[in-house]
């Protein structure tokens, strides 16, 4: 997503981050069905409409890659280089999973559901549909959707058509496309998705921490005007009003701090009530008078759990969950 849509408070559709980890699958909508299976006592074979048929709930939910801010790690991490673009959000139309995982009569021994898409790879020399599990407890009295509409329009291909999940408040490698089936089952599902990928891990020997909540974070829209090749921003000097947004999967955002010397000192922005909801960015402003020199940007969001964004990223192998505060380098022109 480009910074400047920072401005908008639902990321216009085609501005939202994507990442496709195989093929965008070609699907037909009359033959497709959701089934739903494993360890429950009424397997579903749903259509679309059937879907549709159930109670429907829109929510405003941001989404962040897991390995957004990857770029900026030392050592370099081989993977999708990611600076701090990789987040939009969108409003998301769809039934609740609580409401089919009902009406499918989940068993009690049931841990988790595991969600399997339709597109197809190979990743670490295996052969896979992606498929990835999230516990039980974490999808019943949730707003975890099953969505098919996305601002307003039914899911383009890209998003997922013709149904994909949505996990507020989760890294979207969470948030499985193109779902085809939902399977309960009783032990924690050994995919590779889950095994070997979105980990927290030192050393690649390690079985690592998984990766679930996004941690809080705050972005600037880009002031001023850029600098063709370098993109520096350049800024005219007077007073100049900061905006940016800022979110937590942990907790809701209860802060955002703003310097204008690089993170020596920090002055408190105002968070404004935007009215979207827990799940979706809030905005705010910070006014600054701009004087003529070089400075450096940044904003750091606090949660009101108390996670507070670090100044410095903490490197894994997977490059995952880097929030480390943005730096916005900036000309004041005199």
């Amino acid at each position: 997503m480009p910074l400047e849509a920072l401005r908008f408070d639902v990321t216009p559709l085609g501005l939202h981050y994507l990442l496709i980890h195989y093929d965008i699958p070609e699907v037909d909508e009359e033959s497709w069905r959701l089934e739903v299976d494993g360890r429950v006592q009424s397997p579903l074979s749903l259509t679309l409409d059937e879907l549709r048929s159930l109670p429907q709930v829109e929510l405003a939910v941001t989404m962040e890659c897991a390995g957004n801010g990857r770029a900026q790690l030392e050592p370099h991490v081989v993977s999708q280089p990611w600076i701090v673009e990789a987040v939009g959000t969108a409003r998301w139309r769809g039934a609740r999973v609580e409401d089919v995982l009902d009406q499918a009569a989940v068993e009690k021994d049931a841990l988790e559901i595991v969600f399997t898409g339709l597109d197809r790879g190979v990743e670490g020399e295996e052969e896979q549909f992606y498929a990835r599990s999230v516990g039980i407890g974490e999808l019943t009295g949730t707003d975890a959707l099953l969505a098919y509409e996305v601002n307003g329009v039914t899911l383009p291909p890209q998003h997922g058509f013709p149904l994909r999940l949505v996990v507020p408040g989760w890294y979207g490698m969470t948030s499985v496309k193109w779902l085809s089936r939902l399977t309960a089952v009783e032990t924690p599902f050994d995919g590779f998705q889950m095994r070997s990928s979105y980990r927290l891990r030192e050393r690649e020997d390690e079985e690592g921490v998984p990766l679930s909540r996004m941690r809080p974070r705050s972005l600037l829209v880009p002031p001023g005007i850029p600098e063709f090749l370098s993109r520096k921003r350049i800024v005219g000097a007077g007073t100049c009003e900061l905006r940016g947004r800022a979110w937590s999967g942990l907790a809701e955002i209860a802060g955002v701090e703003v310097s204008t010397d690089g993170g020596d000192t920090w002055s408190d922005a105002h968070v404004e009530r935007d009215g979207l909801g827990r799940w979706a960015w809030r905005s705010w402003r910070f006014g600054w008078d701009a004087r003529p020199g070089e400075f450096v940007l940044c904003s750091r969001a606090r949660d009101a759990a108390g996670n507070v964004q670090p100044l410095e990223p903490a490197w894994n192998t997977g490059g995952y969950a880097n929030n480390a505060v943005q730096r916005v380098p900036v000309t004041v022109a005199g």
